[in-house]
């Protein structure tokens, strides 16, 4: 992904930019995305299904409460500057909710997808699969 994100760059001539000037509402936004690419790259990976089952498992990976869960159980791996993304995006003050989560729960899935969307900026893909896979395992199992 690091490759093609450069490519992206390259391509539609997008700026360097300090990833740091980024409010962590943005990183969560490119987050929440990328985030449920890596989960729908992994059911895909593991079989062909309908599309429906598919939706169904992935929403039980990309919900507020399971991303919450994950971040909870990623805490202690977590090097110093990613707990910092995390805090910025959990503490960050959004307008709106998600319908179906608890504040608790959508901020601290506000904060993983700040998490996933700046290991993505700063192209540490492989870090941000490795807390993923990490982070399945620890509260669901891999799909």
């Amino acid at each position: 992904m690091e490759e093609s994100l450069n490519y992206l760059k390259e391509q539609f001539t997008l700026p360097e930019v300090d990833i740091r000037t980024y409010s962590p509402l943005v990183l969560a936004y490119i987050g929440d995305g990328i985030y449920e690419l890596v989960v729908r790259t992994v059911l895909v990976g593991r079989g062909n299904r309908q599309a429906n089952a598919l939706h169904r498992r992935a929403s039980s990976y990309v919900r507020a409460a399971a991303q919450a869960a994950m971040a909870e159980a990623l805490l202690p791996e977590l090097t110093g500057e990613e707990t910092a993304v995390y805090k910025r995006g959990r503490n960050a003050k959004t307008v709106s909710m998600a319908k179906h989560a608890t504040m608790h729960d959508y901020r601290h899935a506000t904060g993983f997808e700040a998490l996933m969307g700046y290991l993505y900026l700063t192209g540490q893909t492989r870090r941000l699969i490795d807390l993923v896979k990490l982070g399945m395992e620890r509260t669901e199992g891999l799909p």
